[in-house]
């Protein structure tokens, strides 16, 4: 979606959110005698009730292991397994078959990393022969990266003999295309960054970069994990190979994540961990594989998990992701304006000129971000606080860690105010006490 078009949409109104808080039942909690005011979605969201009902409905009337059941219960969860699946497909417009189910984004980059690695060494038969690395070759990733989206690439790397490189951002925490576009080569094999920034909040030019590795014939994946809950997602338009989402941080259940993969490529690929449900025929020396997606899925499967991302979704697409879009982008704005107004807060990223999500990271000056979270706690707010495992981020932009306010559908404007207030409050408590 374009910032003209995001432009065109209208926010969620705040008898809106205040229908879909009752929905969440954690939000009536209280904490240090506040009610909570939960702006840290961005490391784990909450669930609704259609998402606790769904898990445990399956629980309670259908848990059986999926596949080659030949009983009731076993078809019923095998159903709902599936539908799961072609619910997240189409979630982010990708063919049923396109979705391997993982138990977070972290395993969905390990099991392309690792599977580019069994084609280096020759495993997967000749098929698997475009996928091969080796000196010589490159893997792209950015310097803003989740440790996720760049520790699998460099083992990758040290595996095969490839070279990493690392696109560079400017004083402001940009990603330079200027430095993308010299250290995307015809020997870069794969180019791998995030659609959002998890510290940033902005929402990278993804067009430039797929163009970019498109003229050189090189893959591309995508880390969703902070767009997938916030942005409508179209894996298809955005035209990359791979995209990585976690359930967690978009009303699903923890242990459940999915892969999007290109099926010309899943076709080809060698399977990353082995054993039973991923296979047709085996020997005590040989084993032959299922097509994609299950050669992907050993093991037994985390139905609940995927029955219950499957109402996730069903629910966020219920709200309107483009609504929640806008509801977001507004928040973004609204927290940059409000903490940089504060003096002696230094608002990450806040100069850089691309559209954002509701997310903003903070240094305050002379405070550490653990002092800071800790004071919001006492007035019942939850922030995230740390290098958000993102370290080489924060030490590009002269830090070794920030206070990070998140923000979802079910987040209130006095909630985002309250942020602002208290960082205001937290310095005032600070100073005084020094």
């Amino acid at each position: 979606m374009s910032t003209i078009e995001a432009d065109l949409i209208s926010p969620l109104t705040e008898a809106e959110v205040q229908r879909i808080r009752e929905d969440f039942p954690i939000l009536r909690t209280e904490v240090n005698g506040h009610p909570l005011a939960y702006l840290d979605s961005g490391a784990t969201s909450q669930r609704p009730f259609a998402v606790l009902d769904a898990e445990r409905e399956f629980a309670t009337t259908m848990n059986s292991a999926v596949h080659r059941g030949a009983h009731t219960l076993a078809a019923e969860a095998t159903e709902l397994f599936e539908d799961a699946r072609a619910s997240v497909a189409r979630f982010v417009g990708a063919d049923d078959d396109e979705i391997v189910w993982t138990s977070n984004a972290t395993e969905a980059v390990n099991l392309v990393a690792y599977s580019l690695s069994n084609a280096s060494l020759g495993r997967g038969g000749a098929a698997a022969e475009p996928l091969r690395l080796g000196a010589g070759d490159e893997i792209v990733t950015t310097e803003m990266e989740h440790h996720a989206n760049l520790i699998p690439w460099q083992e990758l790397a040290a595996r095969t003999g490839a070279t990493l490189k690392v696109i560079p951002l400017d004083d402001e925490g940009a990603l330079r295309l200027d430095a993308a576009a010299e250290l995307i080569t015809a020997r870069t094999r794969l180019v791998a960054f995030t659609h959002v920034s998890n510290v940033l909040g902005v929402i990278n030019p993804v067009s430039d970069l797929v163009g970019l590795a498109r003229k050189v014939g090189a893959l591309v994946l995508l880390d969703a994990c902070q767009s997938a809950p916030h942005l409508p997602l179209d894996v298809k338009a955005l035209d990359v190979d791979f995209a990585v989402l976690s359930g967690h941080k978009m009303l699903g259940p923890t242990g459940i994540g999915a892969l999007y993969g290109r099926r010309s490529l899943l076709e080809i690929m060698p399977p990353f961990l082995t054993g039973g449900s991923m296979i047709t025929t085996v020997t005590t020396t040989a084993a032959e594989y299922l097509p994609p997606p299950q050669r992907f899925e050993a093991g037994t499967q985390r139905v609940s998990q995927a029955v219950a991302l499957a109402a996730a979704v069903d629910y966020l697409t219920a709200v309107g992701m483009p609504r929640i879009a806008a509801h977001e982008a507004a928040f973004g704005a609204r927290l940059v304006d409000g903490l940089s107004a504060i003096d002696g807060v230094r608002v990450l990223g806040a100069g850089i000129d691309l559209p954002r999500v509701g997310l903003a990271s903070f240094d305050v000056e002379g405070i550490h971000s653990h002092d800071v979270g800790q004071y919001l706690d006492d007035l019942g707010i939850a922030v995230r606080v740390g290098h958000h495992c993102a370290q080489p981020l924060h030490r590009r932009l002269g830090i070794t860690s920030s206070t990070r306010a998140s923000t979802y559908l079910y987040t209130t404007d006095a909630e985002v105010d309250a942020v602002i207030a208290g960082v205001a409050g937290a310095i005032d408590f600070f100073r005084r006490g020094a």
